[in-house]
């Protein structure tokens, strides 16, 4: 299974790296690096690279390669996913997951990934369970440490470890019962010149942050659930419930988890929920451009689409631009050429527009094509699929608890050619 672990930032300096079989040297990331170097960008670097002795497989999340060493043939996607949960797992610990943080708790790191796999085999990988083996780092917690020797290192084994329902430690209490569920749905699009999509899918997921008391059975159920395809569960989940009646039974974990993650990829289902009107032109012989950008909402079901950025990589001849925009504000770099507009909300009544010239190298040809531009945005209390949850019912206790869900979508890879 998997034999070492690499962290590496994005200069290529490897800044932690742990063994769980073998010493693996340091060396084997050499391969790492020479397809680092062939790939333009962190994120087009193949997350699988072959070796003659050993394979790569690679994550990039928070600026950091994540890359795992292994020996042997083993499906690849399951060593991926063992990499996110990893990243899951310090981001929920530290509360953010960078180079600095992890340096700064490098000895609770050890010790998770200690308690993560066994023999280079995935072993406690649940977060609830994983902090009463480890527990989190606090300041008081790292003061006494340091006075009296102490590790953060849990006293007893958890007691969900040896139930049925590894995931969940019995006799949990709280005064306050509340079980919240955000459906987030992220849309990856790509539109063509004249407006029409060339391709276009939703990632969701449905991120659950359950605490109640006890030992409860809840049921979800959708109002549309046949839209969900290619659906991942979270192991509390009964599979064979969702199969037969397409509800969600599970006894939940303690605390923040996924429950699912899914996919709406037949495109007729994929509402846009904004449209892009441009005029970008480049004249022959010309030292000058025009760039003309309108954004509206479109199948927005009269949500408000907010937090909207537009960037995009201008041609090498462009030397500067001067722009107007009705709204936001926005900034042009003449050394990587890229140009960003931070817009904000999209207001119906008074749509936003970026307009100006454009300045050329004297006497370089007109550019082969125009620029892609990608857009951001969120649109709350909104999923773009229409997937909606019908109810949500618990078993097993007799309290009452608080229930709330909440829907967001936003953009993924959205991409406009003009």
């Amino acid at each position: 299974m998997i034999h070492s672990l690499f962290l590496i930032n994005p200069s290529g300096d490897i800044f932690l790296e742990k063994h769980w079989k073998s010493v693996v040297s340091r060396s084997v990331c050499d391969y790492f690096f020479e397809a680092q170097e062939r790939a333009s960008e962190a994120e087009n670097v193949p997350p699988i690279i072959p070796t003659p002795h050993h394979y790569l497989l690679s994550v990039y999340r928070h600026a950091i390669f994540f890359v795992a060493v292994i020996q042997t043939e083993v499906p690849p996607l399951f060593v991926i996913e063992f990499l996110h949960r990893v990243v899951d797992t310090f981001q929920d610990y530290f509360g953010s997951c960078s180079e600095a943080v992890i340096k700064e708790n490098v000895v609770v790191v050890y010790e998770v990934l200690e308690e993560m796999l066994d023999n280079g085999f995935p072993l406690a990988t649940e977060s609830n369970i994983l902090k009463e083996l480890i527990k989190p780092p606090t300041i008081l917690r790292s003061v006494v440490n340091t006075i009296t020797g102490s590790s953060n290192v849990g006293d007893q084994l958890p007691t969900g470890q040896l139930s049925v329902v590894p995931w969940r430690r019995t006799g949990v209490k709280y005064t306050n019962n509340e079980a919240y569920f955000d459906v987030i749905e992220e849309i990856d699009a790509i539109i063509d010149k004249s407006g029409c999509t060339v391709a276009a899918e939703i990632q969701g997921v449905i991120d659950a942050c359950v605490k109640l008391s006890g030992m409860p059975d809840l049921t979800l159920s959708f109002m549309n659930p046949r839209l969900l395809d290619d659906v991942s569960f979270h192991p509390c989940v009964r599979f064979k419930r969702w199969e037969s009646e397409r509800i969600l039974s599970f006894i939940p974990p303690d605390g923040n988890f996924r429950l699912l993650s899914y996919h709406v990829s037949a495109q007729n289902l994929v509402a846009i929920p904004v449209y892009v009107k441009h005029g970008i032109s480049f004249r022959e012989g010309s030292s000058s451009g025009r760039f003309e950008v309108t954004l509206g909402p479109k199948q927005s079901m009269g949500k408000t689409v907010e937090g909207v950025t537009v960037t995009g990589q201008m041609p090498k001849g462009v030397l500067n631009m001067t722009l107007t925009p009705s709204q936001g504000t926005y900034v042009f770099d003449p050394v990587t050429k890229l140009l960003s507009w931070e817009v904000g909300k999209i207001n119906p009544q008074k749509l936003p527009s970026l307009k100006g010239t454009m300045v050329l190298q004297a006497g370089c040809s007109k550019p082969d094509e125009n620029p892609t531009l990608n857009l951001n945005f969120k649109i709350q209390q909104l999923a773009i699929s229409g997937l909606k949850v019908n109810r949500l019912d618990m078993y097993g206790e007799k309290y009452k608890p608080f229930k709330g869900i909440k829907y967001m979508t936003k953009a993924g890879k959205f991409q406009v050619r003009t």
